[in-house]
């Protein structure tokens, strides 16, 4: 399996270079030359098989030969063995074809678990191997940041920094990054959005002088390790569904588009998606775009729930490069355009393709409650606010031919206690692994929104960590 870049003018790698570059030198994402296709007797052999093997069956063709088999199985059988729950990703029905799968209950309580836990052990995997370390910079709007830090804290092969937009992730979220004692993790709280955080990854990612001589990595969802694992819950929940044999459609609270674009894939390989369900907030810059075709950024408002609170989806440009026919220095120039002057509009035929697969749904904070509130009196089930925005979308835009609709829980509701409190009245209390959480204290460093700030600091860092 190779990978090539989404602007056209990286070299392709194979897969454990593209997980240990994670952005591509030209500034695309990558992604397989070609989607592995996985046959309906395949789809079929995946029912009732547990959670670890159908995600091994399913991420193997990723992988190619560059982890043997069996080695890969177990990294994968022990990336999975510590979740809560005896099946991973429990799926509960909430309604006549409607269901809910739960992604949280992995040792950060939120989806970015089922991908972390794994590209954490990767890492360790193949930077053993070839006798190397490196600095993994990350940007976070909520969750990414927990689970990577989890994944990665100890290790001595990694040195992990997460930028988190100060004041906009929710205490919990903030919580469960700083108060990490592990020496090899570093927090920044960048004095702006999310989006400037991404940025800031970006263009230490883009000055090829600086991530060459701290030999730069990334555990964002633009590694595309990150989406191949989470690839996998599509197809465990299409086989505990019935799939080959039935018809599935998913609703997804969507910031970055990873997630989403992960059941996009899931589709090219086999699994029969109907539609993908992308709920948004406010901050709607995806469900105005698959209404009316225009692209437009507008000033990040923050919300009940931060995650979201993106205006730039990094992993939609992997959904353009196929719009593209695959043709990235087109594409480059297209990106280069919008990242200009916030403005895109990518062609009414390549507008009428995707939004043949992908409708948008957006509620605002009111809205959101409501939806927590609504859901809570129908089904007795309490959803986060992104999840009750994903949930919402499906039961709203679902028809009858989509099929058993799935919707993505992608956090446990005690991590925005505050939110669901003010929508339903009581606090969820927090799970026994975050027993003392809010008392433990915490380690991280305020920074403006500058990149010679944040690249200093990270260059300090590394001169104490790693003498010469």
């Amino acid at each position: 399996m190779k990978y090539v870049s989404t602007r056209g003018r990286a070299a392709a790698l194979g897969f454990a270079d593209v997980l240990l570059a994670g952005l591509a030198r030209d500034g695309g994402l990558y992604v397989p030359r070609a989607f592995p296709k996985l046959s309906k007797s395949a789809i079929r052999a995946l029912q009732g098989r547990p959670y670890a093997e159908i995600a091994a069956r399913v991420m193997r063709p990723f992988v190619g030969d560059e982890i043997a088999a069996r080695e890969f199985e177990r990294i994968v059988a022990e990336s999975y063995a510590g979740f809560d729950h005896a099946a991973v990703a429990p799926l509960v029905q909430a309604g006549p074809d409607f269901w809910v799968m739960e992604l949280f209950h992995g040792p950060t309580l939120a989806f970015k678990d089922y991908a972390l836990q794994l590209v954490g052990r990767l890492f360790d995997h193949v930077l053993k191997k070839r006798r190397r370390k490196v600095t993994i910079v990350g940007a976070t709007s909520g969750d990414t940041g927990s689970a990577a830090i989890e994944a990665c804290r100890d290790r001595d092969s990694i040195e992990i920094f997460i930028l988190h937009p100060a004041g906009r992730v929710s205490e919990v979220q903030r919580r469960q990054m700083t108060t990490v004692a592990a020496a090899n993790v570093h927090n920044i709280a960048v004095k702006g959005t999310f989006d400037d955080c991404q940025d800031l990854v970006k263009a230490m990612f883009n000055d090829l002088a600086f991530r060459d001589r701290h030999d730069l990595s990334a555990v964002n969802s633009i590694n595309w390790a990150r989406i191949m694992a989470q690839i996998a819950y599509y197809f465990a929940a299409g086989a505990a569904l019935g799939a080959p044999d039935r018809t599935l459609s998913f609703a997804v609270p969507t910031g970055n588009f990873g997630n989403v674009y992960a059941g996009y894939a899931a589709r090219r390989m086999g699994l029969p998606v109907r539609r993908l369900f992308v709920g948004s907030n406010v901050n709607d810059i995806l469900s105005r775009y698959l209404a009316t075709g225009v692209m437009l950024t507008q000033p990040v408002v923050p919300s009940t729930s931060p995650s979201m609170d993106i205006q730039v989806s990094s992993n939609f440009e992997r959904l353009l490069f196929d719009a593209w026919n695959r043709d990235g220095r087109a594409l480059a120039r297209a990106m280069e355009d919008f990242r200009a002057t916030g403005r895109a509009d990518f062609g009414r035929a390549r507008w009428k393709k995707i939004a043949a697969l992908f409708r948008g749904f957006r509620l605002d904070d009111a809205g959101t409650a409501k939806a927590i509130r609504d859901i809570r009196e129908a089904t007795g089930m309490t959803l986060d606010p992104h999840s009750a925005i994903g949930a919402a979308a499906g039961l709203a835009l679902r028809t009858p031919a989509d099929g058993a609709t799935v919707a993505l829980a992608t956090a446990h509701p005690a991590k925005f206690p505050d939110a669901v409190a003010a929508a339903v009245g009581e606090r969820p209390a927090l799970p026994a692994r975050l027993a003392g959480l809010m008392n433990r204290p915490e380690r991280c460093e305020t920074l403006a929104n500058d990149l010679g700030s944040v690249k200093a600091f990270v260059e300090k860092r590394l001169r104490e960590r790693r003498p010469s």
